[in-house]
């Protein structure tokens, strides 16, 4: 490869800021579910899971956006392709993931599907999936009453228990996508029996319209036609806003085209469909085997325009170990005249080397691999996200009227009718999760840096885009509840990603500086009700870590006073200054904010010592640990106040709230340290929480004494330590424990694996398990507490084990720790792969590697989504860090 090769894909970045760059145009933006998602729900009750369920999505047009398996689509999410495949033996075409709604599983939403991203490239440029078809019928009734019968202590049904993989009965269906040009691009379709027997296959790509024109809104038509002249076989796509593309389908496919349409007599019980042909049409003509349900495209002939084709091709059967392969060519304009000649093989070779290249690392093969699938993962799980809040409440012209509830000032989202979005955005998983989380997309960035710092940069400003973020300042934190409340890590991921590129971007820091400055106003106006600098937020991402709700109102005029909120704000105040300070070093009007910032934090952490609602804070000195408070105030004035003795994750949290002051901020910054050595000898009491080395200093919620308390816990292998990572809820509850809250008992105790709580439809748990987010956070926080010190900081670790290492060798072991989650042990197998089937002796399972929404804490079995190369991918920007003081993966002994 010569060195413009080497360079290819780095040189397509940089001439590819996002989000319309020609590079970017085309991408994996197509959703992996659009069906039971809160965009589609338009029921009175909603109920987004009943209201638009599996059953419904071949059959019934979406609003807001596609989806399909293994596609792609425009950037604007216009025009879609995707695979479908047909075994001869289900019920329907498979055109979409399979999986268990929230009521249906026995711990929530579960995809019931296998599939993996093998590769990517940040321009898309080069995409790879993996879906792996079972031969047998799939067992879509048999998994259903499969949960309906399993409780929340029982594991989730999968497709392996079903029978249906036996004997590696199953189709691997590889996906390439390999980009000649920002607009021609080359895909190609390679399907392997690995059962034992002949087996029938029938793969049908689909290329189709987004339905936007049934609504009422907009009456323009997009046309697909289908011809099968001069010996070709191709789909001549034309949009208003795209303009013509032409889709070259190789070889003498049947063309079946019909309409991106309801299918309202099946569906409703109408006597008659608006349309001719319906969004069901294919599945119809094809298994139903009805002839009238689509338009077929004979030779030599062009059929009449519709809004969604496939292309069907037929191998029956397919012998044990043979692969078939289908090849299509998607090219703007009137097409390739050679669409699959030489340049197409050449592009997909091309296109992997630059991508083995772009992913080179000197990472041993294991690690690297890991490295490798996690960012694939996350490049995939970009989604065209398109929501328009106050159309979604209104409703539509061309529809049934709105349902009265959705005029209720309580309606779902009613606040934020000035949400209006149609963006590319990294999504927590491709099904799961098939929309964006606000503390979600700040981690994902993180890891994107490392790849695509222009795109981390860009998801970063969206979120607080005046069509996202509240006029009060809020971040809409997902669709089932914009105003709910997500943990503020947004500034917390603007440094770590203005770090990552050297410190370069100030342009960028100052954009969302601004933004931030409205969030911290609001945090500060809505969530301290009475000024205490105790914060109130909610669940705060951390579903059911209390023994409580703490989403919902307490009784008895009674308040919930949280550690991980007070102590979230807290780091948010120290993230602001840290990047008002980076911003005064070129421009001193900074200075000032910089100083409200820190005196904000040195308030909150004053509070969580000693004031605040009852004059008690976060801190309880008996356990040398920090929880959450809950206060009301007597008849007689006096306020009663009581801590919440589950020693949690909330617990951990005020081990974040810490920064250096680096040497040149008291050299180059004098107004802001005067003002800091003004306020601290006026308030001697405040310098428990700096700290002052060599010339710089540390600001801390906790002092060094309370420090090495709370870290004695959370690296206690007893408590919060465990062999892949910190724990969500100390493993000292293992046997339960009852706690009062608010004159109330409520017991609760550790559960290192699935929910055994509906608490927020029970499909995560924050009652043992391992998650990423937080841990990665604590490793940070580590090397904070390590740069200051340099080395003369010493910890246990593990507590009572006599070894004492410093914080930085801390942070290396607890990255080990998670690492080790992915890594096989002497037996061969993935602690992540648990008990599934994934951890068998088969290679063809052994080479894919899962990742996971969280992990047991106790076996490190993922859990949870199955696709979760969201906040998981983490794991990529552990395994490259430069500061390492050991190598990753190996003991520090």
């Amino acid at each position: 490869m010569n060195e413009q090769s080497r360079q290819a894909e780095r040189t397509r970045l940089a001439d590819s800021d996002p989000p319309t760059a020609p590079w970017r145009l085309w991408g994996p933006y197509l959703a992996g579910r659009q069906w039971g998602t809160v965009r589609e729900d338009y029921s009175a009750g909603g109920d987004a899971w009943t209201s638009f369920p599996f059953d419904h999505a071949r059959s019934r047009a979406y609003r807001w956006g596609e989806d399909g398996i293994a596609g792609i689509c425009d950037v604007h999410g216009f025009l879609n392709l995707a695979v479908a495949l047909w075994n001869g033996r289900d019920p329907i075409l498979k055109e979409r993931y399979f999986g268990l709604t929230n009521n249906e599983g026995n711990h929530g939403e579960d995809v019931k599907e296998h599939w993996w991203v093998t590769d990517g490239t940040p321009t898309h440029s080069w995409m790879q999936v993996v879906y792996r078809y079972p031969q047998a019928e799939f067992p879509y009734a048999e998994l259903r009453e499969t949960a309906k019968r399993a409780g929340r202590n029982e594991r989730e049904p999968e497709l392996s228990d079903t029978g249906a993989l036996d004997e590696n009965r199953f189709f691997d269906v590889r996906v390439s996508y390999a980009k000649a040009g920002p607009k021609d691009v080359c895909v190609e379709l390679t399907a392997t029996n690995h059962g034992p027997d002949p087996a029938p296959l029938h793969l049908l790509p689909q290329f189709w319209f987004r339905n936007t024109w049934a609504w009422g809104r907009d009456d323009r038509m997009p046309r697909l036609t289908a011809s099968t002249r001069d010996g070709w076989r191709r789909i001549t796509a034309e949009h208003g806003a795209l303009g013509r593309y032409t889709l070259h389908v190789e070889g003498t496919p049947t063309l079946l085209v019909t309409d991106n349409e309801t299918n309202e007599v099946e569906l409703f019980g109408t006597s008659a469909n608006p349309t001719r042909y319906t969004k069901d049409g294919i599945d119809r003509y094809v298994v139903g085997r009805d002839p009238k349900a689509c338009q077929v495209v004979g030779p030599d002939d062009t059929g009449e325009p519709g809004t969604k084709v496939a292309a069907w091709y037929s191998f029956d059967p397919v012998e044990p170990g043979e692969s078939v392969t289908v090849r299509l060519r998607l090219v703007e304009g009137d097409g390739h005249l050679d669409a699959f000649g030489p340049s197409f093989q050449d592009t997909l070779d091309q296109r992997k080397a630059e991508a083995d290249e772009f992913h080179h690392t000197d990472l041993d093969p294991k690690r690297a691999a890991v490295v490798r699938r996690a960012l694939a993962g996350l490049m995939w799980n970009k989604q065209h996200y398109r929501f328009r809040t106050r159309e979604w409440l209104d409703g539509d012209p061309a529809q049934p009227a709105a349902p009265t509830s959705r005029k209720n000032m309580h309606a779902r989202n009613a606040h934020w009718r000035h949400f209006d979005v149609a963006d590319v955005i990294s999504m927590p998983d491709e099904w799961e999760y098939p929309w964006f989380a606000a503390w979600d997309l700040a981690f994902h960035t993180v890891p994107f840096a490392k790849v695509d710092p222009a795109f981390a940069k860009e998801q970063l400003l969206l979120l607080c885009r005046e069509w996202l973020m509240h006029p009060n300042g809020q971040l809409p934190a997902y669709e089932w509840e914009f105003g709910d409340v997500n943990p503020p890590v947004h500034a917390w991921a603007a440094l770590q990603v203005y770090r990552s590129e050297e410190r370069k971007d100030r342009k960028f820091l100052a954009k969302v500086f601004h933004k931030l400055l409205l969030n911290f106003s609001w945090w500060v106006n809505r969530k301290d009700a009475d000024g205490s600098y105790l914060f109130e937020g909610g669940f705060l991402g951390m579903d059911n870590i209390g023994p409580v709700n703490r989403s919902e109102p307490m009784l008895g005029q009674w308040r919930l006073e949280q550690s991980d909120a007070t102590s979230w704000m807290a780091a948010y105040s120290l993230h602001l200054m840290q990047i008002a300070l980076e911003l005064a070093r070129h421009d001193e009007s900074y200075e000032d904010v910089a100083t409200k910032f820190v005196e904000h934090f040195l308030s909150i952490a004053e509070a969580s010592t000693q004031f605040g609602s009852g004059g008690r804070g976060i801190w309880d000195e008996t356990d040398g640990f920090c929880y959450d408070v809950v206060s009301r105030r007597l008849p007689d004035g006096h306020v009663e106040s009581q801590p919440v003795r589950v020693r949690s994750m909330v617990g951990l949290i005020p081990v974040l709230a810490c920064a250096v002051l680096e040497p040149w901020v008291f050299e180059e910054l004098p107004d802001f340290a005067r003002r800091l050595e003004h306020l601290l000898s006026k308030r001697p009491e405040l310098q428990q929480f700096l700290s002052r080395s060599g010339g710089g200093a540390l600001l801390s919620l906790l002092d060094e004494r309370k420090l090495r308390r709370v870290l004695s816990r959370m690296l206690d292998e007893g408590e919060f330590l465990s062999p892949h990572g910190i724990r969500s809820l100390s493993a000292a509850h293992r046997e339960g424990l009852e706690v009062q809250v608010a004159d109330q008992e409520h017991r609760m105790g550790y559960e290192p694996g699935e929910s055994r709580t509906p608490m927020f439809g029970g499909n995560s748990n924050w009652r043992g398990p391992v998650w990423f987010p937080t841990n990665a956070l604590l490793v940070e926080a580590l090397r904070t507490i390590e740069e200051f010190h340099g080395g003369r900081f010493h910890v246990e670790l593990p507590t009572r084990s006599t070894r004492h290492v410093t914080a930085g060798r801390a942070a290396d072991e607890l990255v080990r720790r998670l690492v080790s989650l992915f890594m096989p042990d002497h037996d061969g197998r993935r602690p992540a792969d648990g008990k599934r089937i994934e951890a068998t002796d088969s290679p063809l399972w052994r080479e894919h590697v899962t990742f996971s929404e969280y992990f047991d804490g106790d076996t490190g079995e993922g859990l949870g989504a199955t696709h979760q190369t969201g906040w998981t991918a983490l794991v990529a920007s552990l395994l490259t860090d430069r500061r390492q003081t050991g190598a990753v993966g190996e003991s520090n002994e």
